[in-house]
């Protein structure tokens, strides 16, 4: 289906892009309702979907089910919020992880918002921690923690929460990698007591660790290019391949569109 629906109660209008529900907002609205629930440490998690995420999520039921069981899905890349435009919503901003990242720490610092990093690896951790104390030196980061790179036993796990939810913190940026950090969060939900938000790359790029796209090539869809370029053997799937599949499902989705508007 390619309706609009709207969610009662807190003003949210999701649109589907291939079947898969995203959020219609601008950022503000994103923001702002981010940190609402965290400040008041709703446990709540975030989705920035990207394209690859959007043809994952289209073709495996598991992770289309914790998309859309997100309380926010974000229109990550540049297609996906082409394709919203494209569908009744001329206005729809690209809201990528990495930009809400920076917005989030700016108003974490100002409202004193504790950060919690969960992922990625002790050394980018390290760097992240040195980056951020110069970048924003009021804000409270209460935790950074690496976890293994295999499934955690339940003790692990529960340490995992227990640590977290002691820290105080109302924001857990995660940086565990698609699809896990979208199955992590929607499994911790109602666990952790604070905003859990899939961050992905943007750790690494807030860190220093991964270069990001110059803005002229993010400002006109290039960035996939760029990143292309700098890990080519780990990336090559992901943009090639479903960058093809998410322009298929596109053109099908546009002709159901029509389709329906000429009946």
């Amino acid at each position: 289906m390619d309706a609009t629906t709207a969610d009662a109660g807190i003003g949210r209008v999701r649109s589907p892009v291939l079947g898969v529900p995203v959020d219609v907002l601008d950022w503000p609205t994103a923001v702002e309702r981010i940190c609402g629930w965290a400040k008041a440490r709703e446990s709540r998690y975030v989705s920035i979907c990207d394209a690859h995420s959007i043809v994952r999520a289209s073709h495996e039921s598991r992770h289309g089910h914790h998309i859309a069981e997100a309380d926010m899905v974000t229109p990550d890349g540049w297609p996906v919020a082409w394709m919203l435009r494209h569908l009744g919503h001329p206005r729809q901003q690209r809201i990528n992880g990495p930009d809400l990242m920076e917005l989030l720490l700016v108003e974490a610092e100002q409202r004193g918002l504790g950060v919690y990093v969960y992922g990625t690896t002790d050394a980018t951790l390290a760097a992240l921690q040195d980056a951020l104390q110069a970048a924003y030196p009021a804000l409270n980061i209460v935790g950074m923690h690496s976890p293994p790179f295999r499934a955690l036993s339940d003790e692990e796990d529960r340490a995992d929460v227990a640590r977290i939810n002691a820290s105080g913190a109302h924001l857990v940026m995660t940086g565990l990698g698609c699809p896990k950090e979208d199955r992590w969060m929607f499994e911790h939900r109602g666990r952790v007591q604070a905003v859990m938000l899939g961050i992905g790359a943007g750790i690494d790029f807030h860190a220093g660790t991964v270069a990001r796209a110059p803005t002229w090539m993010r400002e006109h869809g290039l960035e996939w290019l760029f990143r292309l370029t700098q890990e080519p053997h780990r990336l090559w799937k992901r943009y090639l391949v479903n960058n093809t599949l998410f322009v298929v499902g596109a053109l099908r989705q546009f002709a159901r569109h029509v389709l329906v508007h000429l009946r």
